[in-house]
Parts: C-alpha cells; sequence; structure tokens
C-alpha cells in the first residue's frame, strides 16, 4: 500500500490558499485542498474508465470515471491535470479545465477540478495505479455507474460534467 503523504495548499471555500500542509492532515481535519481529474475521451467520444490498483491507499480496487489527484504546492488545476495524466496512463497533453466545485463526498471536502482531454486509444497505465482500463461509450458507462463500485468522485464529477457538456452551445 501507497503510504506517501504529499504536501498540498490548505484553501478557503473562495479556493485562496491558506497555508501548506500535508495531504493526510487534510483529509483527517476536513480542511479543503485542490484535487485535479480528467475525463478522458478517445477521437470517438469513448470515455476512458479505469480499476484502482489493489495497492493505492485512497479507494483500491474502485472504479473511476476520471484520472487525477490531489495537486501539489504551487501547482494549477491544469498542471495537476497533466502531471496525473502522465503519471498514471502515460500520456503528455494539457487538459482543458472545464469547472472547478466544492466535492464533499469521498474522504474529506476538496475543492475538484474538472478537465477533460482527448487522449489516444493506446494509454500505458502505471499498473501500481491502475489494475484495468477500458473504453465506454456514455450508454455503457452510465449503466455500469449502477452496477459497478465506483469512486464517491466519479459519480459527482460525471454527473457535473454531463451536465456542463449539455449547457454548452
Amino acid at each position: 500500500m501507497c503510504v506517501v503523504d504529499e504536501l498540498v495548499e490548505r484553501v478557503d471555500g473562495q479556493d485562496r490558499v491558506l497555508g501548506v500542509v500535508s495531504r493526510r492532515e487534510a483529509i483527517r481535519e476536513g480542511w479543503l485542498h485542490r484535487v485535479a481529474v480528467t475525463v478522458c475521451r478517445d477521437d470517438r467520444g469513448r470515455i476512458l474508465v479505469h480499476r484502482r490498483s489493489e495497492q493505492v491507499s485512497r479507494f483500491p480496487g474502485l472504479y473511476e470515471v476520471e484520472v487525477g489527484g490531489a495537486a501539489n504546492v504551487g501547482e494549477s488545476y491544469e498542471q495537476a491535470a497533466a502531471r496525473e495524466l502522465a503519471e498514471e496512463l502515460g500520456i503528455h497533453a494539457l487538459p482543458c479545465l472545464l469547472f472547478t466545485f466544492i466535492n464533499r463526498s469521498g474522504l474529506s471536502p476538496h475543492w475538484l477540478g474538472v478537465h477533460e482531454a482527448v487522449v489516444p486509444d493506446a494509454v500505458v497505465p502505471d499498473p501500481d495505479e491502475v489494475a484495468w482500463h477500458g473504453w465506454l461509450t456514455e450508454p455503457e458507462l452510465r449503466s455500469a455507474l449502477l452496477e459497478w463500485r465506483f469512486t464517491p468522485d466519479s459519480h459527482e464529477a460525471f454527473s457535473r460534467y454531463l451536465a456542463f457538456r449539455t449547457a454548452q452551445p
């Protein structure tokens, strides 16, 4: 199990930096901090879904719609999302930030920056992070969200992602 504890910026309800804390402390105390995730689509519009490795410390073995993690100290949402894509999937891309919101699902409340990126079909997941991955159409993903065990962030972020996409002209 991964026990690395990263430093994050504790932020307020307006996403302003209050100071630097360990992520473990932020989760334990329920302090807001920043997390960046990316919904990955291929050129056919399918969405990448993956199952987290059993070795990860948070939500081992659960499925996720998005790829991401905590923003490091001094990192923008976009920088954190790009770093996480490279670390978890071996993809070098600049994801587009769509929106942020305070997400109260999961281990603790956090600001969640939701991004989107069109990525190649051939991804090379880090086996320490990703146990399985596949491409699903939106209808297939909607069914999977009802049948498979997903992380709490997946449900909230994907619901808001679909609403955001629907609202776009």
